[in-house]
């Protein structure tokens, strides 16, 4: 069995950007709030009894939920910070939450094998999810809010009727547990991490359409571009891009010297940003140069997301965030203490 690198107290899991609020999670058991423009600290949400492992702003940008490893999804008013409501069900840690692009609904993915949808407006539960072997480590929302999917350690995907719940198809092709799912943005296909390989699947019918070889470890992150013609993945040292349509590789990015955690394109697909032990690297990404090298943080960095705009990029390592001019790259704020 290999080893899975689990980040140490306090080190932010997950973030999400809007125009106005930046959101991150942490070891630490919090949530942190700020403002995304000017990077002022705004507020700590502190309730969970255990980890932080997602968060997830509504589209309106008016909710945000957390997940948690102490079984429970929080809801809060992203604006004031006030606690709304605990969603109690899960019997397992949860991995992720998603809301659904029209912001109806809400979906939590957990260690107990399931995934639940909540009413995002009443917080009612609508529906349990059951059919994976082991823990749900991923979802996701179709474009069009149509389908959910899941990822799971049971080494499948499963596509579900996000109206209904109703279980739509499984699918196999992986030899190791999957670690994230993803639609593009165009909604026509389904990208799935796994052990050395990305299965690419049309996103209706669930039919393989591209099996992306060549890493030789975990593949921790995907993210298509927001043409939906390309797709980074990360792996140790590396980067790689695709060629969505036919699945040739376009380019290998090295230079990193240790574990990518995280790629995020740019909304106007103009870049790519990396994250690696204590930097960021950023890339053309039409031509997969290599623009530039951002150093700051004082441990690993864990994840990056470019505000709507694209004008900012957040970065994220132990208890610290910075927020960086994207297109020149200088630093335009740290948050620490997270």
């Amino acid at each position: 069995m290999r080893d899975t690198v689990v980040p140490t107290l306090g080190t932010v899991s997950s973030q999400r950007i809007e125009p106005k609020l930046l959101a991150s999670s942490s070891y630490d058991k919090t949530v942190q709030l700020w403002d995304a423009t000017t990077s002022f600290f705004r507020q700590t949400l502190v309730g969970h009894g255990g980890m932080v492992t997602a968060v997830a702003f509504s589209p309106d940008g008016a909710m945000l939920a957390s997940a948690s490893y102490d079984k429970t999804v929080r809801l809060w008013d992203a604006k004031t910070g006030f606690f709304k409501q605990a969603l109690e069900g899960h019997g397992g840690s949860v991995t992720a939450v998603a809301f659904s692009p029209d912001g109806a609904m809400l979906a939590s993915a957990s260690y107990d094998k399931t995934v639940r949808l909540w009413d995002a407006k009443t917080n009612a539960h609508k529906q349990t999810l059951k059919g994976h072997g082991s823990s749900v480590t991923a979802v996701a929302f179709s474009p069009d809010g149509a389908m959910l999917a899941s990822g799971s350690y049971d080494k499948t995907v499963r596509l579900w009727d996000a109206k209904t719940g109703a279980h739509k198809r499984t699918r196999k092709g992986h030899s190791d547990m999957v670690w994230a799912v993803t639609f593009s943005p165009d909604g026509t296909m389904l990208a799935s991490a796994s052990y050395k390989t990305i299965q690419l699947r049309d996103a209706k019918t669930g039919a393989s359409k591209q099996k992306l070889m060549g890493h030789d470890d975990v593949v921790w992150a995907v993210a298509f571009s927001p043409d939906s013609t390309m797709l980074a993945s990360a792996c140790n040292k590396t980067i790689r891009l695709w060629d969505v349509k036919t699945g040739a590789l376009k380019q290998k990015l090295e230079g990193h010297s240790d574990m990518v955690a995280s790629v995020a394109f740019s909304p106007d697909s103009t870049m790519l940003a990396s994250a690696s032990n204590k930097t960021i690297r950023l890339w053309d990404a039409k031509t997969g140069f290599f623009k530039q090298t951002l150093e700051g943080h004082s441990s690993s960095v864990t994840a990056v997301a470019f505000s709507p705009d694209s004008l900012t990029l957040a970065s994220a390592s132990y208890k610290t965030l910075w927020l960086w001019d994207a297109k020149t790259g200088a630093p335009k704020g740290r948050v620490e203490g997270l």
